[in-house]
């Protein structure tokens, strides 16, 4: 239900294993995280979570692939905080990234 890909605008690249975090906001306003993974060699990921109406945030663990590739960076980990108003349809949650900006859009 939701999924995201980065692209490295910069390079032209997906953004291979970079850790992405999806969390659920609850009643209490608490975030609860629901499911994790690294993105694969096309800079994709889809969660395989509950169809849930709700507040969710994807959390790109961005600072350590800036790293490995020896990249001067600026941002460290970025937060897309989205709301999902229906479960009949997918939701998609690109992150287009380089060292000194990012930009999303919601998807389909």
């Amino acid at each position: 239900m939701i999924s995201t890909h980065i692209l490295d605008t910069s390079l032209g690249l997906p953004a291979a294993n970079v850790v992405i975090v999806l969390e659920k906001k609850d009643q209490q306003d608490q975030w609860n995280s629901i499911a994790q993974g690294t993105t694969n060699t096309d800079g994709r990921i889809a969660f395989e979570c509950e169809k849930a109406i709700g507040i969710y945030r994807l959390n790109f663990h961005i600072e350590d692939y800036y790293k490995k590739a020896g990249i001067d960076f600026f941002f460290l980990d970025t937060s897309i905080v989205f709301q999902v108003l229906s479960t009949d349809r997918k939701y998609h949650v690109p992150l287009l990234l380089n060292p000194y900006g990012y930009t999303t859009y919601r998807g389909s």
